[in-house]
């Protein structure tokens, strides 16, 4: 079986219809260090397990998703919209 996105506007979806577009990260203050924007920009973790990530919907309404996903597992457990911080409840 497909893995499957719960888009807050459509439901249920295959992860086909979606383009990861990487990690929803906390960006520095406009005036923060060159090291802190180098770091933001370049160096990233590779963290273990559960991680926020965006997702763009773009073969459905083409909206921009933060979906929370295990990184061992793949397994969603939640998706909110970026702009409308709106979640869809995951299956059990």
């Amino acid at each position: 079986m497909a893995s499957l996105i719960r888009c807050p506007h459509c439901g249920a979806r295959p992860k086909e219809e979606f383009t990861i577009r990487g990690a929803a990260l906390e960006r520095p203050a406009p005036d923060a260090s060159d090291e802190a924007w180098y770091a933001y920009v370049y160096l990233r973790e590779n963290p273990r397990g559960a991680y926020d990530e965006y997702w763009h919907h773009s073969s459905g309404c083409r909206r921009w998703l933060i979906v929370s996903r295990n990184t061992i597992t793949h397994e969603s457990s939640g998706v909110r919209d970026v702009a409308l911080g709106t979640a869809a409840e995951m299956p059990a």
